[in-house]
């Protein structure tokens, strides 16, 4: 059985928040800086924040977070940047679930703790990719471990923009092992796939879920790192692509490749699943769904 873990509890889930206040800062700063193109004349995007709040079943406190979502931007249609710090006791069907994966003793003591941030950036530019992030922790009485990446999303796609957003990410990762930037990517390669479509939903990045290697430093350490990653893997090629000039064909291309990453939240995507299954604040979990979409 583990402890409680309560101070790596709370330094994982104040690194979440850190990190969320960094991502919207920039965000918000990319907005303002948009001077040029047919978004231009618009207001500079802003956030807007809301808690969210989950209940047990019983009525009690089972902890909550923020959603932070801004829609209309002058560079961004849509993104949502959300932290969360959530407890309790997990049903039966995710019980279920967590057994299945391997997790120990979950039925005998279903108790939980989960603490994350989840970020998905839709673009007003189709030349300027979506892009995903989610890092996580995860905690019960038997068992810690860590969870998620980052990946590319484009619809219209760039060789150079592929590259730059992984060279970053392996750069932040060979520090901590010079085989975990290759075992990352074929994860993400393997879990960002669509097999109905038999397409991946995008370029790739670096994931990975249960990570536990014994040693909670060193695993808090590369979480955060790939947290680290993010804005210099992301903001370069944003800064890069959102004045390219585009037509109504390439909005038409966006809008049929939003519906791909739309399919594959609501039918593969462990978080999305988890959320829902946990009570969890709808609006916070469905966040990732494009404002728009189509299909074919």
């Amino acid at each position: 059985m583990t402890d409680q873990m309560t101070d790596q509890k709370a330094r994982a889930s104040a690194w979440f928040k850190e990190l969320r206040d960094q991502i919207v800062g920039a965000f918000e700063a990319l907005e303002d800086s948009q001077v040029d193109g047919p978004s231009a004349a618009a207001s500079a995007g802003r956030f807007e924040v809301s808690e969210t709040t989950r209940q047990s079943d019983d009525g009690s406190d089972a902890g909550g977070g923020l959603m932070s979502v801004m829609r209309g931007g002058r560079v961004f249609e849509k993104v949502g940047v959300n932290v969360s710090t959530v407890y309790g006791t997990l049903g039966k069907p995710a019980q279920q679930a967590m057994a299945a994966r391997g997790v120990p003793g979950i039925e005998d003591d279903p108790r939980f703790w989960a603490s994350g941030i989840s970020l998905v950036a839709h673009m007003q530019n189709p030349h300027s990719p979506a892009v995903h992030m989610n890092t996580r922790m995860f905690w019960t009485p038997n068992a810690w471990w860590f969870g998620g990446g980052s990946d590319l999303n484009p619809c219209i796609e760039y060789d150079e923009d592929t590259n730059h957003f992984h060279d970053v990410q392996k750069a932040h990762l060979d520090p901590h092992g010079a085989t975990l930037y290759p075992e990352l990517k074929a994860w993400a390669d393997e879990y960002f796939y669509i097999p109905h479509r038999g397409l991946a939903r995008g370029v790739g990045g670096i994931f990975m879920d249960d990570r536990n290697s014994g040693d909670w430093e060193a695993d808090f350490a590369l979480t955060q790192d790939i947290g680290r990653a993010f804005l210099p893997a992301f903001l370069p090629i944003t800064e890069k692509r959102r004045n390219t000039p585009w037509d109504a064909a390439d909005k038409d291309a966006q809008l049929v490749h939003r519906g791909l990453y739309a399919e594959y939240n609501l039918v593969y995507d462990r978080g999305t699943k988890f959320g829902l299954a946990t009570g969890h604040d709808a609006n916070a979990v469905l966040m990732s769904l494009p404002p728009m979409a189509k299909w074919v």
